[in-house]
């Protein structure tokens, strides 16, 4: 049964909306990679995944103060991003893979005749790209990135823009994501909100505080709420 949480029983779902980074897609072997070269070509050891895993859904900004201890308003910080994103692009696929058993998930969702899309802060160039790379960005009913509207998470606009092109109210949708913006935005769009457990969650993250429904520790417990 899914964990103790307002979940909407009395509204059928019809859409699941998916954060990438952490959620559908298991992208820090790829983001670390990049990282790490970055590291080497100045002389620097490689990190461990462990340690460049739990900000792997929070972006470049947060990914660059794990790997060289440097803040957006630090001297040469724009340098070493684009430097850190080219890289990464160039990488953006090498070791990327749905999460297990995430694409029977998304085939089951199918088979029930509902929709699922993506809502992520990955910029557009990057984030259409990785998932024609995965083969289900022609799968997906909505594609929202981080460039798509002036808002980004945790405005509630992209998901509320997702449920739009879904053809779904917001109380009809589920929104998983791994990260504290996913469950505020969600649950701010009015949206069963779940967080993914199996995701890129760190130890300062206190899912106890988030305004989420439930939480789920892998793919399949996705379907204990679309019953």
């Amino acid at each position: 049964m899914p964990e103790t949480g307002l979940i909407q029983t009395l509204t059928k779902i019809n859409t699941v909306l998916f954060d990438l980074d952490g959620t559908l897609a298991d992208t820090a072997p790829d983001l670390a990679y990049a990282l790490n070269l970055q590291r080497t070509q100045r002389g620097l050891p490689e990190m461990p995944l462990e340690e460049i895993r739990p900000a792997a859904s929070h972006g470049s900004i947060a990914l660059l103060k794990v790997g060289f201890q440097i803040e957006p308003e630090d001297e040469g910080f724009d340098e070493l991003r684009k430097e850190y994103l080219e890289l990464y692009e160039a990488n953006l696929n090498t070791h990327t893979t749905l999460f297990p058993g995430m694409d029977a998930i998304l085939d089951e969702i199918e088979s029930r005749h509902l929709n699922w899309g993506v809502v992520t802060n990955k910029p557009g160039w990057l984030t259409e790209p990785l998932l024609e790379a995965l083969n289900v960005k022609h799968r997906a009913v909505c594609v929202i990135s981080g460039d798509s509207l002036p808002e980004r998470k945790p405005h509630p606009a992209p998901l509320l823009h997702a449920c739009k092109l879904a053809g779904s109210e917001a109380e009809q949708c589920i929104y998983i994501g791994d990260a504290e913006r996913d469950i505020v935005a969600g649950h701010r769009a009015g949206m069963t909100t779940l967080i993914a457990m199996f995701g890129y969650l760190s130890e300062a993250d206190d899912p106890d505080s988030w305004p989420a429904d439930g939480r789920i520790h892998s793919p399949a417990e996705i379907l204990e709420w679309i019953k």
